[in-house]
């Protein structure tokens, strides 16, 4: 069975091993590297073999630890790469330190001439500090399974014959009557049977307001009841309930491995048995052509030392690490650096509406004046009220002193009233002007929420509210376009409400009224045309389409669960950062792709001049490090982006 606290304390001990042995790993290299900065100055100005001796020996303290403890990783891997009959990565790097330590222990203390484990160190410590990145993004996946739940009630209370039960949610059947509280999440797909409360669907739809619940309301599992307490009929078992099908859809996504990553996997086994064959190869053709084994293995060793994926696997990390960093400097946090190389071949981005365009708050857009009035008094009347709409009214009229309101009585989902200086005021839906036969002005049509005020059964005013567009929007999405891709907006809200807003930020493909299966659908459909799809939104609601999609991105503002499912979030919530998010990524994977030429164009030139035997040892291990120090000067450019850019 799944145990969130046993599965916490293995990541724990894993991602602490990896720590441990990249601490050993950074110590020992740092100090073998002055070491043999001495050591090369000695080899072309001359140093007494004692002292060389002595270097050798200091360095072989050193590099053993390193290899056979930090290294441990790579010979694992390497293990059980070979029981699955695949040449890895892991299993270069082990091949490569071990022969070069076994030939540096040999020509240190045997036939006293140039050693090499400077360069034992800086592979296993450059490879692993890489791995321990990979290591601590792991984790994301099953600390997302764990928010979504631990926010499922274990149980529930049930009434039978009068009385109320407390029942384990897998034991509620079809046609029970639950009881639901303030603050409870409803887990079951069901109806209203009584009472009335304010029910906040957003986690589930997207709705950006409180759906009013009366009898006979249908309601899906995962809303939570804001206010009021309602009697709530099962129509469905939990297993089959819409929250249960969001984890277990989750669950299923979230173990799919992205193209790119099984793409790269691929292509590192392929490199590894090549450069493996290859030296392989080289090792028998010089001992057939009759060079003795000194020889032979002076070669081989220099095709591995100068072919370990040193520079090709810095090609893309270094790059991707600068352009993280410099994304973090602009408010966009990573949570693993591969991401970026898929960013460069996005053909579609899904955004959600609700807190990804918009504010996600409703603010009062007009207001129409049919009669004089105070606006102290509607200050007074929507301050006491915790209703979105009527906190939207109080934001607007913050800067007014709100009035002393007597007598105040709110209905729930819509209006409320009380006394003022000895007048009737009301505010409130159409609706609740309606059932009190308070004529209303005309409707202008729009898709506005509305908010009246009368006076004494008069109306004054008429407040139109509507959840606004982030300024930055239309420009953002201009910019996108540019770069040919196709924007398309996804809600759970309205029709008209979704058609007012694509209108307003210039998108011309929307779907409204979506339940997170059907958003998670639309990736989905877009994956089957062959496109790479990104994903940005910011509620429970986006976390299905947000875990489907090849690129997640969060709203900082959003929820912890699209948070968590996410692969990039916006540490401020704008629009703009969206922008920079792909003139880095883009900016980023040109980089990555010059560093893959330089480290090819390396390899295809140096390869075949050790194999030759042209390539000593320790010249293999320098040009091995200043292939590196090309690809990391390389990627140090990234830095120099533009705001405008």
């Amino acid at each position: 069975p799944y145990d969130p606290k046993l599965n916490e304390e293995r990541a724990y001990k894993e991602r602490k091993e990896y720590y441990t042995r990249l601490i050993v790993g950074i110590f020992a290299s740092m100090n073998v590297m002055w070491l043999a900065i001495a050591r090369y100055l000695g080899y072309f100005m001359g140093m007494d073999q004692e002292i060389k001796d002595l270097i050798h020996t200091a360095e072989f303290i050193l590099a053993t630890p390193v290899l056979f403890y930090s290294g441990w990783i790579f010979f694992r891997g390497a293990y059980y790469g070979l029981r699955n009959r695949i040449i890895n990565m892991d299993f270069l790097v082990a091949t490569g330190a071990t022969l070069t330590w076994l030939y540096s222990l040999w020509a240190a203390f045997v036939v006293h001439d140039e050693a090499y484990f400077d360069s034992v160190t800086m592979i296993i410590t450059f490879i692993l500090a890489g791995k321990f990145l990979e290591v601590r993004s792991k984790k994301n996946a099953v600390d997302t399974l764990d928010t979504l739940t631990a926010s499922v009630p274990t149980e529930v209370i049930v009434l039978e014959n009068g009385e109320r039960k407390e029942k384990r949610i897998e034991e509620v059947k079809t046609g029970d009557l639950l009881e639901v509280r303030p603050g409870d999440r409803i887990v079951f797909d069901g109806t209203v049977e009584s009472g009335e409360a304010e029910i906040d669907t957003s986690a589930i739809t997207g709705e950006s307001l409180p759906v009013h619940a009366t009898e006979g309301t249908t309601l899906l599992a995962g809303s939570v009841n804001n206010d009021g307490r309602i009697l709530f009929k099962v129509e469905k078992a939990y297993k089959d309930s819409t929250l249960f099908s969001i984890i277990s859809l989750l669950e299923d996504s979230l173990a799919k491995k992205p193209k790119i990553e099984e793409q790269t996997h691929r292509l590192s086994q392929y490199f590894s048995l090549t450069i493996l064959l290859i030296a392989v190869a080289t090792f028998i053709g010089w001992h057939l052509s009759g060079a003795g084994f000194e020889k032979t293995l002076i070669v081989t060793v220099s095709v591995i030392i100068i072919a370990c994926p040193c520079a090709l696997a810095l090609a893309t990390p270094i790059a991707t690490v600068i352009g993280v960093g410099a994304a973090a400097k602009r408010g966009i946090l990573f949570k693993a650096t591969r991401h970026i190389e898929t960013v460069a071949n996005a053909d579609v981005l899904l955004l959600d509406k609700t807190g990804t365009l918009t504010h996600g708050k409703p603010e009062v857009a007009a207001v129409r004046e049919f009669a004089p009035f105070d606006p102290s008094w509607v200050a007074g009347l929507t301050t006491t009220s915790s209703h979105p709409i009527s906190q939207g009214i109080s934001r607007y009229l913050l800067d007014i002193q709100p009035a002393t309101v007597d007598q105040f009585k709110e209905h729930r989902g819509r209006g409320m009233e009380g006394k003022v200086e000895g007048h009737t005021l009301l505010g409130g839906s159409a609706r609740f002007f309606e059932e009190r036969n308070i004529p209303l002005p005309a409707d202008e049509g729009n898709a506005r929420l509305r908010f009246y005020v009368a006076v004494d059964g008069a109306v004054v005013a008429l407040y139109e509210l509507e959840d606004t567009v982030k300024p930055e929007a239309r420009e953002t999405l201009a910019v996108l376009k540019a770069k040919g891709l196709e924007i398309v907006m996804l809600t759970g809200d309205r029709e008209e409400v979704a058609a007012a807003v694509a209108e307003e930020v210039g998108i011309e493909h929307y779907a409204s009224q979506l339940l997170p299966e059907q958003k998670a659908a639309v990736v989905d459909r877009y994956h089957a045309e062959g496109k790479t799809v990104i994903m940005a939104g910011d509620g429970l609601n986006d976390a299905l389409a947000l875990a489907r999609a090849d690129i997640a991105i969060a709203m900082h503002s959003g929820t912890d669960t699209a948070i968590d499912v996410s692969d990039v979030v916006l540490l401020n919530s704008s629009l703009k950062n969206l922008r920079d998010f792909f003139l880095l990524s883009d900016r980023t994977y040109r980089f990555v792709k010059q560093n893959l030429w330089l480290s090819l164009i390396y390899n295809a030139t140096t390869i075949p001049l050790a194999v030759a035997g042209f390539v000593i040892p320790l010249v293999a291990a320098l040009s091995m490090s200043l292939s590196s120090l090309l690809v990391v000067g390389n990627s140090l450019r990234i830095k120099n982006l533009k705001d405008d850019a």
